[in-house]
């Protein structure tokens, strides 16, 4: 099966980096277009606080930064890569993003940063595996 279009969703965390790996091989090898994505999480439960515009520019900026680290691993492969930042629910955004960009696999890592560690799959792997209508490859 060939690859033409793969969805990496990144946290940042330890999974992520190591799927990250899987991301820019493959796609390397199947000279595939990448999506990375970012979801943080949902601001609208924040509106009417004064802190809200310095919250969402935080969490903006961290984001974008989470992405900018994973686009340097793309550096000089000669891959096509577009950025998706995006608000809202985390595996809901990365299955919007696979779907809106007809994506044919979609790279994620087991565990993001959440406090349940112990979990075997985490909460957003677990929910796009369910819902993905494309391949999905979860890393350890």
């Amino acid at each position: 099966m060939m690859f033409e279009r793969i969805v990496f969703a990144t946290d940042g965390s330890e999974h992520a980096q190591r799927a990250l790996t899987y991301a820019r091989d493959l796609a390397i090898l199947h000279k595939a277009r990448v999506f990375l994505v970012h979801a943080y999480p949902t601001m609208s439960d924040l509106l009417g606080f004064k802190e809200y515009s310095s919250i969402a520019t935080h969490r903006i900026a961290n984001g974008q930064k989470i992405l900018d680290e994973a686009l340097r691993e793309f550096e000089g492969t000669g891959v096509e890569v577009e950025t998706e930042l995006m608000e809202g629910p985390c595996a809901e955004a990365i299955l919007k993003v696979a779907e809106t960009r007809r994506a044919d696999l979609i790279i994620l890592g087991a565990r993001g940063l959440s406090p349940l560690t112990g979990l075997l799959l985490g909460s957003v792997s677990q929910k796009v595996l369910q819902h993905a209508s494309c391949p999905v490859l979860v890393v350890r």
